[in-house]
């Protein structure tokens, strides 16, 4: 394994079902290192940017509504093998297929309400990283 960084989101949904200590403990139990973290809420303008490969797909406004409806916790996580690491702690997009134990599948209740995002390559989380923190916050 290698030293990686990657991008997680603690969704609407769980911030607002009270999940949050949750989440972070399990990420701290996993061994992943949390490098930054804010609480914001997002706006129409920053979730285009940040789902910028969705815009204009069938399900997009229905993502952006989600998004923006409440405040979302970020997170930069570091570790070996971090990318992986964070994706088998979420377990799959929805959470009817996720395995017993995984935090979509305690907090999400559907594919569209999971829970959680995280990076899925090197190279969007390179992107994601860098488009919600900036060098002083990962230094």
């Amino acid at each position: 394994m290698s030293f990686e960084r990657t991008f997680a989101i603690i969704k609407p949904d769980a911030v607002k079902a009270g999940h949050v200590g949750e989440i972070i403990s399990a990420i701290e139990q996993s061994g992943l290192e949390i490098r930054c973290l804010k609480r914001v809420r997002l706006s129409a303008g920053i979730c285009k940017g940040f789902y910028h490969e969705h815009v204009g797909k069938g399900f997009y406004q229905e993502l952006e509504d989600f998004m923006t409806e409440g405040p979302v916790v970020m997170m930069c996580l570091e570790g070996d093998g971090a990318i992986l690491k964070w994706r088998d702690l979420m377990g799959p997009t929805n959470p009817a297929n996720a395995a017993e134990g995984t935090l979509r599948k305690r907090f999400g209740t559907n594919i569209g309400r999971n829970a959680t995002h995280g990076s899925d390559s090197p190279v969007s989380a390179a992107f994601e990283v860098g488009y919600f923190f900036n060098a002083f916050e990962l230094s």
